[in-house]
């Protein structure tokens, strides 16, 4: 990655760096269940060669985390410090999701951004990902989340 450090496979052991860049990060959804610490644990036993860090300085600059359903790849919580943006870590980080997916098999990713995140609706849509304006999102919750916006 040259001077931005390097790209690993995320660990559990991440989590406390990682979780605190989400909270840095405008615009970034998350709740009290998905995205603790137990639930992320729950994600990387499932995905544990789909999920990565960058790294600077041994300090996390940013993460991706990326699932599979046997037929599609999803993309979560993207996100780079601020002060690493606009380096290309985010490009690096996708990459390599893209290439974790594909080396498994899965042939189309999707993901959702929230309609007020302009930025990273255009950070994605340079990365080659299409609006659809044929679906309805819906979703249905089985335990009571709390959501914490950033």
């Amino acid at each position: 990655m040259g001077t931005m450090g390097k790209i690993r496979t995320m660990k559990i052991g991440d989590y406390e760096a990682v979780h605190a860049l989400w909270l840095s990060c405008e615009g970034m959804g998350l709740n009290n269940i998905d995205d603790s610490e137990d639930g992320i644990k729950r994600f990387l036993e499932r995905n544990p060669e789909t999920c990565f860090v960058a790294e600077e300085d041994s300090k996390i600059i940013g993460a991706i985390i990326a699932g599979n359903d046997g037929r599609r790849g999803y993309i979560y919580h993207a996100v780079v410090s601020r002060s690493h943006r606009k380096n290309g870590v985010a490009t690096k980080l996708v990459n390599a999701v893209l290439d974790a997916l594909t080396e498994i098999g899965i042939v189309k990713v999707a993901l959702v951004v929230f309609s007020k995140n302009e930025s990273a609706s255009a950070f994605w849509e340079k990365q080659g990902f299409t609006v659809r304006n044929d679906l309805i999102y819906r979703n249905k919750s089985l335990a009571e989340i709390v959501r914490i916006d950033t």
